[in-house]
């Protein structure tokens, strides 16, 4: 199912490298390589980088125009603008709501035309609500975290849609049939959602609400049936992990699933996933558009990755870093009570190490933390290795964590796929363990245990303040396509609820910002984040994150940076180098790595 399995737009960042032979430039979310040349020096240049095709904040603004905040303004608006279903169907007819929570039964056929004015209820949404995305107002790039949009972080209001029921519906509760689907792996909080779901339809007087199985293969599989769902069937269902109609990944054709939409005479569907469902929820919006037909696609973000762009968090995220805390407390048990011990705990996240860098800060029982966005070396003096030892030496024991997709260079590539269109990851929890033994063997071993909870995180139900983020997020979803917009996604954004298009999410996976608060907190916690092959130290020059920083050759920097800008990220445009900072970094030989 190739149209639904990769998110649109650009990768957010590359994969971790070993800086052997090399030395990494950033240019805020891009990573770019040079080779080494030992008879140069490393200054600190302030450049400016464009990105093409809207992949960055301010690409294509001319900020000499003394008009670009207003032209950004309206830029951004129109890329957050919400679809509708009068965008095709303009002749759309909307209806008083019946929603209310004054009413706490499902709706009758009496109340079927909306409400009486007397039952009038002050609780819905002005369409023209709107929740500022933006909420720190930076003073410098420099400053940690810094997301600015021109070179002196200029404060331009971003506005969102605020997500809630509206006054006015599109769909005849009556005439409504309404479809769940729960795509890619399990998350804590699916059956949560649903629940919602469904009873937020029964409110508004829905009748035929149905779930299709184990993911969009449900809409093709001819031995897979549809689920009748009612308040009935999911009232306790929450009280279980998993996900009621089950999951899978991958799927048949867009065209075929919409097909399907219309034989089945669905109107309504939520797509409960991470990026790639969300892509697939997204072509499935935009087949329907082109076939001029009434059907709302609307999408609840899940991944306890917590890798969706733009949200404050999805749901599951924080029941698997409370039940990661299960695993970190035994390997720790395991590491404190042998004889020169060191645990090691592997845990979800492919691109994002949320989980990883939280569960670690909640602990407070983590040595080393390894996640994909930072970098880092296992030998020489600055390694992974080389650090363990002195920690064996001083505290006698070590627990290191590591996400999923943490020090991916290591391992042997393979050009495998997942059903999602994911590449396969190699076991870096396996190959730390392997390379910690073979490191100690010499130098009076060590006592090695390895943990990998992945599936056991997510399997689980979902606790409390999960459980109250997917009630709320279901009710929202059904708000939203009651209110006639479709291919959008709800999410939580500045602990207000809103409504995203969907192609704005998936633009690239949400990381962790190195320089972020949160990173901050763990690097003044007892936890080494580990960032051993940014400083300069060992001949290497330094690595610096913030967004408009670069560290480039002495001689020929215009030439390196273009050259490499078109060869390895073409989306992005190299516009000179705008400033110096003092400070000269000598590169030295490179020292070799530990035997």
């Amino acid at each position: 199912m190739e149209s639904l399995s990769p998110a649109i737009g650009q990768k957010a960042i590359l994969p971790s490298t070993t800086a052997r032979s090399d030395r990494n430039l950033f240019f805020g979310s891009v990573r770019l390589r040079t080779v080494r040349n030992i008879d140069r020096g490393c200054r600190r240049l302030r450049i400016r980088v464009q990105a093409g095709n809207g992949a960055a904040a301010g690409a294509g603004i001319e900020f000499s125009d003394p008009d670009w905040k207003l032209k950004y303004q309206r830029e951004f608006e129109t890329r957050f603008n919400i679809p509708h279903i009068t965008d095709v169907i303009p002749d759309a007819v909307s209806y008083p709501s019946t929603f209310c929570l004054k009413m706490r039964t499902p709706v009758s056929e009496e109340f079927a035309e909306g409400y009486p004015s007397d039952e009038k209820w002050h609780g819905y949404i002005n369409n023209n609500d709107r929740v500022l995305l933006k909420v720190i107002n930076y003073s410098s790039p420099s400053s940690a975290g810094a997301e600015c949009i021109d070179s002196n972080c200029s404060w331009v209001e971003q506005w969102v849609h605020r997500a809630g029921p509206r006054e006015k519906i599109f769909f005849k509760p009556e005439e409504v049939k309404a479809a769940i689907v729960t795509c890619g792996g399990l998350c804590p909080g699916l059956n949560d959602v649903i629940r919602q779901i469904v009873i937020t339809l029964e409110i508004y007087g829905v009748k035929q609400i149905v779930g299709i199985p184990f993911g969009y293969r449900g809409f093709s599989e001819k031995d897979l049936d549809e689920m009748p769902l009612s308040r009935k069937v999911v009232q306790n269902v929450h009280l279980s992990g998993g996900s009621l109609l089950g999951v899978s990944r991958g799927g048949p054709k867009v065209s075929d699933i919409v097909d399907s939409i219309q034989e089945r005479g669905i109107n309504m569907l939520f797509v409960l996933g991470g990026n790639g469902t969300h892509a697939g929820a997204n072509a499935i919006h935009d087949e329907c558009r082109k076939r001029h037909i009434k059907v709302a696609v609307v999408g609840v973000p899940k991944t306890i990755d917590n890798d969706i762009m733009l949200m404050d968090k999805t749901f599951g995220f924080d029941t698997a870093v409370e039940e990661a805390q299960r695993a970190i407390n035994s390997a720790y048990i395991e590491a404190h009570s042998a004889y020169r011990g060191i645990g090691i705990v592997k845990l979800m996240g492919r691109s994002s190490g949320f989980i990883a860098m939280q569960a670690s800060l909640a602990s407070g029982q983590i040595d080393i933390c390894l996640i994909p966005e930072v970098p880092f070396n296992l030998h020489g003096p600055h390694g992974v290795l080389r650090h363990l030892k002195y920690l064996l030496e001083t505290k006698g024991s070590a627990v290191v964590c590591a996400a999923e997709g943490a020090g991916q260079d290591f391992l042997e590539k393979t050009n495998a796929k997942d059903a999602s269109g994911n590449a396969v990851l190699g076991d870096i929890g396996v190959y730390l363990q392997h390379e910690i033994k073979k490191y100690f063997k010499e130098i009076g071993g060590a006592d090695v245990k390895y943990i990998d909870p992945t599936y056991m995180i997510r399997a689980c139900r979902a606790n409390a303040s999960d459980g109250i983020l997917c009630t709320v997020l279901g009710q929202n979803a059904v708000h939203g396509a009651f209110s006639g917009y479709s291919g959008i996604t709800v999410g939580i954004c500045n602990t207000h609820y809103v409504y995203f298009p969907i192609p704005e999410v998936i633009s690239k996976p949400r990381v962790v910002d190195p320089n972020s608060q949160a990173n901050l907190s763990e690097k003044n916690s007892s936890t080494e984040l580990v960032t051993f092959n940014n400083q300069n130290q060992g001949g290497r020059c330094e690595t610096l994150y913030a967004i408009d920083f670069a560290c480039n050759l002495e001689n020929g920097a215009d030439e390196d940076f273009e050259s490499l800008l078109s060869e390895q990220e073409p989306e992005y445009k190299y516009d000179g180098v705008v400033g110096e900072f003092s400070g000269n970094y000598s590169i030295g030989e490179q020292e070799e790595d530990d035997p």
